[in-house]
């Protein structure tokens, strides 16, 4: 079961110048007290009640609930682990569900053991070929990108991309979303002329195979307007940036880590359109909406407080915008360590601010 959806649409980082288990206690019966078939009952009961626990995982999942659904997603797989054993496509699937909560919480060393054992586990157990390991290849890769691994990202989503085009055929939601993810990644690593057909074609392949109001479709949208973003072309990303905004509070409501998303987006165009006093209120509310959601200490806020201070640098706010780019700074070491891209996009854009505050050039990354 793919966990992924819907998926927060990624963030746009403006640059410079340039998750103890959670045990679940079973009563050990007496020997001679419990028949075979008691114990059957007894473990087929576990397994419907970690399906249902899986199942509401799923549900905050999409309501972007994330810290409350690790603990049921925790208690499923160890359900599953003690009634199936270690070596099940269920156990792997709870493993898959639990290391991509752990990523949407920014927890990326807790995310990988998880998201690889699943990999390893659905290799062993369903072969080469099949839609669950195609999953697992894309999820992977989702977490290289977001840890800034780029170079490993890359193979795993174009073998993934050709198992779901051999296994699903040329017109799946599957299929679109590994486009989309592909060309995510080719944007942030400037290979925009790459990025733009894979964009476009999953966006047309959703809206013929999802409808206009299905949550894949804003993701769709949101992805191409960040793409033209990246490239200057800034009058074809608003209008998909404000669809998008105004299709993610329809659909999921005023308070959730997609809205957050896309105000935040919405408010870095209209920086770099020179619109400063309608971006700061997007931004502001974008940080304090993504505070609430999702903790003080996550990736997506160290990217908030990094682009707030370039709109007040560029407002000539220079104390206010230092303040904020030593937090994001410091933020970005503890989650990400010292050899991710947004550090390096924080340390240059703090030397620039020392430096020369009033000259630079703002540029853009995607955040998730």
């Amino acid at each position: 079961m793919n966990l992924n959806k819907p998926k927060r649409p990624t963030i746009w980082v403006t640059a410079l110048v340039s998750f103890i288990s959670v045990g679940l206690v079973t009563p050990q019966p007496t020997v001679g007290q419990t028949t075979i078939a008691q114990q059957q009952e007894s473990a087929q009961e576990q397994l419907t009640k970690a399906k249902q626990l899986n199942q509401q995982v799923i549900d905050l999942n999409e309501q972007g609930k994330y810290s409350e659904a690790i603990p049921l997603a925790q208690e499923a797989l160890i359900i599953r682990q003690q009634v199936l054993g270690e070596e099940h496509a269920d156990v792997a699937e709870s493993l898959n569900n639990l290391g991509e909560l752990y990523r949407e919480m920014g927890k990326y060393q807790e995310a990988e053991p998880l998201l690889t054992q699943a990999l390893e586990m659905r290799r062993r157990l369903l072969g080469d070929e099949h839609a669950d390991l195609a999953e697992s290849l894309n999820n992977l890769a989702l977490l290289y990108y977001f840890m800034g691994r780029y170079s490993e990202a890359e193979p795993l989503l174009n073998q993934g991309l050709e198992m779901r085009r051999r296994l699903l055929g040329k017109e799946h939601p599957d299929l679109a979303e590994s486009l989309n993810n592909l060309a995510l990644l080719y944007q942030s690593m400037g290979r925009y002329e790459q990025a733009e057909p894979l964009l476009t074609q999953s966006l047309e392949m959703r809206r013929r195979l999802l409808g206009d109001e299905h949550l894949d479709l804003p993701e769709s949208l949101h992805n191409l307007a960040g793409l033209y973003y990246s490239m200057g072309r800034y009058q074809q990303a608003e209008p998909l940036l404000t669809e998008a905004l105004e299709m993610y509070r329809r659909l999921l409501g005023e308070e959730h880590p997609s809205v957050a998303s896309s105000l935040h987006n919405l408010a870095l165009l209209y920086q770099f359109m020179g619109r400063y006093q309608q971006a700061e209120p997007l931004l502001t509310e974008a940080l304090e909406m993504t505070r609430r959601l999702l903790g003080e200490e996550h990736p997506s806020v160290a990217t908030s407080l990094n682009n707030l201070a370039v709109l007040y640098q560029l407002m000539g706010k220079y104390q206010q915008a230092e303040a904020l780019y030593t937090q994001a700074l410091e933020m970005r070491r503890r989650l990400l360590g010292d050899e991710h891209p947004d550090v390096a996009q924080s340390l240059n854009n703090l030397a620039v601010l020392q430096n020369s505050p009033k000259v630079f050039i703002p540029g853009l990354k995607t955040r998730g």
